[in-house]
């Protein structure tokens, strides 16, 4: 890795993380499509960069949720306890079912084109009539989590981003399921970087990640998630929201017009 790319790396790391720490997102899930096109990692590599990437970058927003004491709760160990095993058994479908780029193109078109366009009518509609809270039982948070942990092995994000949309939709306040969800991340992006790095020594091919310019991203990502959490009580809970979600859509829109070239 070259100085520019490095530095390229650690601005979008940067950037991405002080956007969505606020609303519990690391910002792998929109990291990941800078690393493929204009980083130039390949896949499946770029899986495990990703979750370097987000095990540089949660301790500066997990360092601030501390300090504010958000952390402690039983949704935290939910979540944790769901997505770390879940994200194993993603990692390896990713590497032996899913290595081709036509099928991770369009895995990411069919992961956030969804979300993105669920997130925003979701905040709309909460804008204009509060939706009541959803209570759910441990078990079915712990289930989901581990559903959700799949997906991130096979995607490279940890899971916090797809975790903090749907249980902030289903009525949970920001507030308490943000620290939560970068909790699940950090710890899940650990078990998942570890698990491509072992895989990668009895398979062929770019699997394991790339270290230096998933460190660059990482240490732009503490920076950034740190002053993300910092912001997070001064920011339109609505317009993080709607941000977010327009940006999945554009994302996975990009990938969806790739695909059909």
């Amino acid at each position: 890795m070259d100085w520019p790319t490095g530095l390229l790396g650690f601005a979008a790391g940067l950037l991405i993380s002080v956007a969505t720490a606020p609303v519990g997102v690391s910002g792998a899930v929109f990291l990941l499509p800078v690393q493929v096109s204009v980083l130039g990692v390949p896949s499946p590599a770029v899986t495990p960069t990703n979750l370097l990437y987000n095990v540089v970058a949660g301790p500066g927003a997990l360092l601030r949720h501390h300090r504010a004491g958000t952390l402690r709760g039983p949704l935290t160990r939910l979540l944790v306890l769901g997505t770390v095993p879940g994200v194993v058994v993603g990692a390896v479908i990713r590497v032996f079912a899913v290595p081709g780029p036509s099928v991770f193109r369009l895995l990411i078109a069919v992961l956030l084109l969804p979300l993105g366009g669920w997130l925003c009518l979701r905040t709309l509609r909460r804008a204009s009539r509060p939706a009541p809270a959803r209570k759910s039982s441990s078990r079915a948070v712990t289930r989901l989590a581990m559903a959700v942990g799949v997906a991130g092995g096979i995607y490279g994000i940890g899971g916090g981003s797809l975790l903090g949309p749907i249980l902030v939709g289903r009525g949970m306040p920001v507030a308490k399921v943000a620290p939560a969800a970068l909790a699940a991340t950090f710890v899940t992006s650990v078990v998942g970087a570890g698990t491509y790095a072992l895989l990668s020594l009895t398979t062929t091919g770019d699997i394991a990640p790339y270290w230096s310019l998933g460190l660059a991203c990482g240490l732009g990502g503490l920076c950034g998630g740190y002053l993300g959490a910092r912001l997070q009580p001064r920011l339109p809970e609505t317009a993080l929201r709607l941000l977010l979600g327009v940006l999945a859509l554009g994302v996975g829109g990009l990938y969806a017009v790739q695909l059909l070239r």
